[in-house]
Formats: structure tokens, sequence, C-alpha cells
């Protein structure tokens, strides 16, 4: 059986990683590269870095910081914001990280899924959608519509549509980070990840709600998500990722030891 993998994630504002609520009201928890490196040495599987406010921006990616958190690291990490093009990924995968995460490129431009699977291979490629529950189910069938630019544009299309056309276009793995449970540590939305995690077949990350270990079991055995993100648990020091492994172990949920 596969095992379970534990992403913390590193949103990066300004240089700085920050936590917010639903997107909202973030603060500064530190340097992206000491905390890189602490949860590296405490046994993540992976980590993913979003420069959140990159593309709302319109600058590049911060490649020093990726090269720095490359030689500081020994697992794969992936990086997304502010990645433009073809060459912005080439650049960013050049610097030392193994996967590109795209989010409102892709849903302005569907083909740079395309343009980027066959320059790097799909499983370099990861889609980040950011969803939140909707009532227009004319618009939105699934009940879930996809927002872009840190949640601040609705655009109109159907979640799960748009996560099977991003399989299609090539696309390695999905994250499902729901807008609603986003930094709420009350948990995973369940129904929005199955639903994903049941129509594709590519691996699905779940992003957004976690509280405790508990819900990261849920997730795993409720949705069959393949991966968990996690962040505020553990900047804040409530867990460590020791422990999360640990009571999930216990919960005979297939979990790799520490690196």
């Amino acid at each position: 059986m596969l095992t379970k993998r534990i992403i913390p994630c590193l949103d990066i504002r300004d240089g700085k990683v920050t936590k917010g609520v639903k997107f909202k009201n973030n603060v500064v928890l530190g340097d992206p590269v000491e905390l890189a490196t602490q949860y590296y040495h405490d046994g993540c599987d992976e980590l993913v870095f979003y420069d959140i406010t990159a593309s709302a921006e319109g600058r590049p990616i911060d490649i020093d910081m990726v090269a720095e958190v490359a030689r500081a690291i020994h697992i794969p990490f992936a990086v997304g914001g502010g990645i433009s093009n073809v060459d912005d990924m080439s650049r960013v995968l050049l610097a030392g990280a193994e996967k590109i995460s795209v989010n409102s490129l892709a849903v302005r431009n569907p083909e740079i899924i395309a343009e980027g699977a066959r320059a790097f291979g799909s499983q370099c490629i990861v889609l980040g959608m950011d969803p939140v529950a909707t009532d227009d189910l004319e618009k939105c069938p699934c009940g879930y519509e996809i927002t872009v630019r840190g949640f601040r544009e609705h655009t109109g299309t159907d979640a799960l549509e748009w996560a099977k056309r991003a399989e299609q276009l090539g696309v390695g793995e999905i994250v499902v980070n729901s807008v609603d449970a986003d930094g709420t540590r009350e948990g995973f939305e369940l129904n929005l990840t199955g639903m994903i995690a049941e129509n594709v077949g590519v691996p699905v990350v779940a992003s957004g709600g976690a509280g405790n270990a508990q819900h990261l079991a849920d997730v795993f055995t409720k949705s069959r998500a393949d991966a968990a993100i996690i962040a505020g648990i553990i900047h804040t020091g409530k867990y460590t990722i020791g422990q999360i492994k640990e009571e999930l172990t216990a919960a005979g949920i297939p979990i790799r030891k520490k690196w």
C-alpha cells in the first residue's frame, strides 16, 4: 500500500512565511529557509512554497530563495506563485525545485499545463485549485466554484470539471485547497476532496482546515486523498510532524518514517 504524504505549506509574502484564515489577516511567522529546514529535519515528506502575492503583484518568484531551500533540504518541494510561462518553470526547476504549482495562470491559460508537461513531464506539474462552495448549481453543478488570485476573483468555473480538464491536459497532481476551510483548523473539506479524488486518476492532495491528526486520518480514509497539506498546526507549535505521524501510524494509516 502506498504511504500517505505529509506536506507542510509555507505561504510567502515579502520574503517571510505568513499564515491567515480563509486567505485573510495574515501574520508573519518567520524565515522560509529556516522553517523549511526545521520541517525537513522533523520528518516531513515534501514541502510546498506559495508566493501568495507574486501573481497579483505581477512579479516573478524569488529564485534565490528557491535555490537556498534546495541547498538546505533533501526532499521534494513544489513552488507556486509568480510563474508566467515555461521559461519561469525552467528557472524554478533548475534552481532545485521538483515540482511547479500553477493556479491562477492555468485558469487564464490552460494550455500552460500541457506546455509544462511536454517540457518537463507531468510529474513536475501540479494544479493548485482554490474552490469555494456555491449555491449556483446551474453554473457550477458540483457545488464548488474555482476562485483565483488568492480568492480575490470568482471565475464561474466548476471545480470538478476543471480538475478533469487539467488531468486531460497533462497535470500530474492536484492540490484541492478549500477556501471555506482554509486556516480554520476545523477539518478538511471531505466532500470536496473526495469528489475530486474519485473522478481523476492523478494523486490528489487535500489542503485547508487541518487542526489535529484525526483530521488527517479522516481525509486519508474518507476522501481517498493521497497527501495532506498542513500549516497552522505546526507553525504554531501545537503539533510536530513526528507527533502527527505517530498518531496516524497508531490509527493504521500507512505513513513513511522519518527520512
